[in-house]
């Protein structure tokens, strides 16, 4: 079980016809999206040739001038990151499906800039940890040294330098919860 963005997810190993199934993962995300409005056109769902590799799953779509994008690479294969990104969109547009969630809260849960794999990359580095490292509480801990550093209020402290600790800070975690 994961926890990602409140919701419990149980994540599911594929053993067998990987590819198969991250084709078929696919086509269950576009018809979630269609469900809820976005245009079949306006979804794009890369999916990895080699779908046992350790890859990272991703799906970008766009509704009324905004641009919506939600990926995960926590799992050790493609095909179960993409299980993983398939049951958040299915429980977030269920939600919105059943009215306990607007579609204003959908777009903005999943409303991210378009070089917001840049930003992540450049936050990792920031932090000085591996650009693949998916575990918040060591970025957390990181987090609070460094803030305890660069915080204004002290001897050594760097008022720019603790923006920018913030809103990568922010970027991880909004990235990993």
């Amino acid at each position: 079980m994961v926890i990602i963005k409140g919701h419990e997810i149980e994540t599911v190993i594929f053993k067998n016809a990987h590819n198969r199934r991250a084709l078929q993962l696919k086509n269950n995300i576009v018809m979630l999206l269609r469900s809820i409005g976005v245009n079949e056109n306006d979804i794009d769902v890369p999916v990895e040739n080699v779908a046992i590799k350790k890859a990272k799953a991703s799906a970008t779509w766009y509704y009324s001038g905004h641009r919506m994008y939600y990926s995960h690479n926590m799992q050790s294969k493609f095909v179960d990151n993409l299980h993983v990104l398939f049951k958040v969109i299915e429980i977030e547009s269920n939600l919105v499906l059943s009215e306990k969630k607007t579609f204003d809260d959908f777009i903005s849960e999943f409303r991210e800039d378009s070089d917001i794999d840049d930003k992540r990359k450049e936050a990792r580095k920031f932090f000085g940890v591996d650009p693949d490292l998916n575990d918040l509480e060591i970025i957390t801990t990181k987090y609070k040294a460094m803030a305890k550093e660069l915080h204004p209020d002290m001897p050594t402290g760097d008022t720019e330098k603790f923006k920018q600790l913030n809103i990568a800070h922010k970027i991880l975690k909004r990235e990993l919860t």
